[in-house]
């Protein structure tokens, strides 16, 4: 789903903001890129994605595809260096204690907690919002369906 939204991004999107002292939508978008690196690091799964989240790319096509390495690269890991049990392991993530299981968890809310910001930046910012939950407006259409009422 977060691939999804990011294929939805533009480039003159990604300057979209609340405010000015708000993250844009391409620091958001940026920052889910590089938040699963930085998040799995505590676990010592090991694969190659972007840790760096500053600057952050002008390229909406860019941000996409390194979401869809980061991504892969991490689901390729779990599948190589772990096992079921693996998930049981406690871990310190800042100065708590949890599971892998527990952090992963973390890691899927943490984009869906952002990916749910950049649909209104998106929307905010004239684009297309494609459906996460459901059919978004646009696509109520293409199913034949009036969207519901405003």
């Amino acid at each position: 789903m977060t691939r999804r939204v990011l294929d939805h991004l533009t480039d003159e999107s990604l300057k979209q903001e609340v405010t000015a002292q708000n993250w844009t939508l391409g620091r958001i978008a940026w920052h889910i890129v590089t938040a699963i690196q930085v998040i799995v690091s505590r676990t010592g799964l090991t694969f190659e994605a972007p840790a760096k989240d500053w600057p952050v790319p002008s390229s909406a096509d860019f941000i996409a595809k390194s979401y869809k390495k980061a991504s892969d690269a991490l689901v390729q890991a779990l599948k190589t260096q772990w096992t079921n049990a693996n998930l049981n392991d406690l871990i310190d993530f800042f100065g708590q204690q949890m599971t892998n299981g527990t952090l992963l968890m973390f890691l899927i809310q943490h984009q869906t907690h952002h990916r749910g910001q950049m649909t209104v930046l998106m929307r905010q910012a004239g684009l297309n919002v494609p459906g996460v939950y459901g059919p978004s407006k646009e696509e109520w259409a293409r199913l034949g369906m009036d969207a519901p009422k405003m």
